[in-house]
């Protein structure tokens, strides 16, 4: 079924209501009753703080939570002068179908900016709401990115595959591309409610890695905002970021696909304007399980080596193998094995028409590969020792684009010679 609109009836109806207003900030939810109550607390303690004459809406996303998600966060008092709706979404469960109600709400209000927050932070002040609104308010800005002091182990799939992908592609150095906390100006998400993926894969754990994309290929001004530290419902990458990884992994080669003749006439990398939090803090830890990540690798060994012998060069093929062969004390992926693998695995994912998603999936064990090894040759660094080598894998990650380029120039003359 196709959905025109993500929002309902009622929630139309309310916006008509209210009319117009001048920010709008989002708060997209699933089963967060604990935590939702003190992100809308800061919301429109900010608001009230650094935007008390703007007309400002607090809009909750909700997916259909089970637990009293909604309920507490219709129970919450804002300030008196502040509005606020508590939708659930029409559309297909996910991150995007809340987002997109949350931009028509924008579109419709016409507000000046939409920010959007996630509903399990815990680490969310008030300043939050001025670190996200000023850049657009005050610095004509479209699209704000942010950037967290987050533990060595937090972000994973940031620090191992979206960061790098996004700034050697793409050419701009935007440190957390799937962040989940933003800001956008109304004529951004106007543009993103016109999109055709709302009813698409993209649209459930891959929204944020194609907003970011969007942005940069659409050419809106984009920067950076800090926002201090990010404490949220962190997840062990052992146990719990597998499907994710499908996800966004899947989002990125699609957008690759989108967007080749934009990527390959990318040249370096440029920094971005960063305005916001300037102090210095220390993140919560992250506990990693090393050697259930090491087992997955080893198990997805057994089962799909034929198959990654066949997709991998013999070099990167035979740098698995010896992998394998480590135990916990000394195990390492050499870096600029990992970049290759991510950058044949992209051609491959480009030729093949068919069964990408089971591709994607045999690519998971050797991401856990990749973290591993991340977690044995940071284990003595503290974060920003950590943070320096994220660095210099985004580095070579730009230094060996044209083997991208080259590995999926020979995959496209394949696909070209298969149809003819």
């Amino acid at each position: 079924m196709a959905y025109d609109t993500a929002l309902r009836a009622y929630t139309s109806k309310r916006i008509e209501e209210i009319e117009t207003a001048d920010i709008l900030i989002g708060v997209p939810c699933y089963n967060n009753d604990k935590t939702i109550a003190h992100v809308i607390q800061m919301v429109t303690h900010g608001l009230a703080k650094h935007y008390k004459d703007r007309r400002s809406v607090i809009f909750v996303a909700d997916g259909g939570s089970t637990d009293d998600t909604r309920e507490a966060a219709r129970e919450f008092e804002i300030k008196p002068w502040q509005e606020k709706i508590v939708s659930i979404y029409r559309g297909p469960a996910g991150k995007g179908t809340a987002l997109r109600s949350v931009f028509e709400a924008a579109n419709r209000l016409k507000v000046q900016v939409c920010a959007m927050v996630d509903s399990d932070l815990r680490s969310i002040t008030a300043d939050w709401v001025r670190y996200l609104l000023d850049p657009v308010l005050e610095k004509g800005y479209q699209y704000v990115s942010p950037i967290y002091v987050r533990h060595k182990y937090d972000g994973t799939i940031t620090n191992n595959i979206v960061y790098n992908l996004t700034r050697a592609l793409y050419g701009k150095r935007i440190r957390q591309p799937i962040g989940g906390d933003f800001a956008i100006s109304r004529d951004v998400a106007k543009f993103y409610t016109e999109q055709d993926v709302w009813e698409t894969d993209v649209a459930r754990f891959g929204i944020d890695i194609w907003m970011t994309t969007s942005a940069i290929t659409q050419g809106f001004r984009i920067c950076q905002s800090n926002l201090g530290a990010k404490i949220h419902d962190v997840k062990d990458p052992g146990q719990h970021l597998g499907p994710m990884f499908r996800q966004v992994l899947s989002a990125l080669f699609f957008l690759m696909e989108r967007y080749e003749g934009y990527w390959k006439k990318v040249e370096g990398s440029e920094p971005l304007e960063t305005f916001g939090f300037e102090g210095t803090l220390e993140p919560e830890p992250v506990n990693v399980n090393l050697d259930l990540m090491i087992e997955i690798f080893k198990t997805g060994f057994q089962q799909f080596s034929p198959l990654w012998k066949d997709v991998f060069s013999k070099e990167c093929f035979q740098q698995i193998e010896k992998s394998v062969k480590m135990d916990s004390s000394q195990f390492h992926l050499p870096m600029s094995t990992w970049i290759k693998l991510l950058y044949e695995l992209a051609a491959t994912y480009h030729l093949w028409t068919v069964n990408r998603s089971k591709l994607v999936d045999v690519m998971t064990p050797l991401y856990f590969c990749r973290v591993a090894s991340f977690v044995r040759q940071s284990w003595e660094m503290s974060t920003q020792e950590a943070e320096a080598l994220v660095e210099e894998q985004a580095i070579k990650f730009e230094e060996q684009k044209d083997y991208l380029i080259k590995v999926w120039d020979e995959k496209s003359a394949e696909k070209s010679k298969a149809k003819a």
